[in-house]
């Protein structure tokens, strides 16, 4: 996979979240991925449900 659209948030912007936690749904040609936390902390979205985004892109922060 090198690119997929984000299809949902799973947690909200400025939510608390823990690491493993599901942050958001990504589609790509084949199938729909949760995304977990790689870390606890706060959520700072950046990513447009709906749009294409490629691997490594920034859709979110944890700080």
């Amino acid at each position: 996979m090198e690119e997929g659209t984000l299809a949902e948030w799973l947690a909200a912007d400025g939510a608390d979240v823990a690491e493993g936690q599901p942050l958001y749904a990504l589609e790509s040609d084949k199938s729909v991925q949760e995304i977990p936390a790689p870390a606890s902390g706060k959520l700072k979205i950046h990513g447009a449900i709906g749009e294409l985004y490629k691997v490594g892109d920034l859709l979110a922060e944890i700080g």
